[in-house]
């Protein structure tokens, strides 16, 4: 590494105070974590998204928020009578 190259602890410590140190790292608060932004790691629901389709993703959602401490969103949708389509789902489990 040559001298007017940063080493990984400054680069940790730039990115710990809000600065992008790698290009598509934008939002990571560590070295690490834009690392994982800039190669796509972290997608999160996006992930999940594509899995499912976009129609079976919001029937997902439908079942989360009607979901309790006591049971789950398909067992309170059942009892209440609101349908939820699998059909829209794109996996199964």
């Amino acid at each position: 590494m040559s001298a007017d190259q940063p080493n990984r602890a400054e680069l940790d410590a730039r990115a710990r105070r809000g600065e992008t140190v790698v290009p598509g790292g934008t939002g990571g608060r560590s070295l690490e974590a834009q690392e994982h932004l800039a190669a796509g790691r972290s997608r999160g629901g996006k992930t999940r998204r594509e899995q499912l389709g976009t129609e079976g993703y919001q029937e997902m959602g439908r079942k989360g928020g009607l979901s309790t401490t006591d049971e789950s969103g398909g067992e309170r949708a059942g009892k209440e009578g609101i349908s939820i389509d699998e059909s829209k789902f794109r996996t199964r489990s």
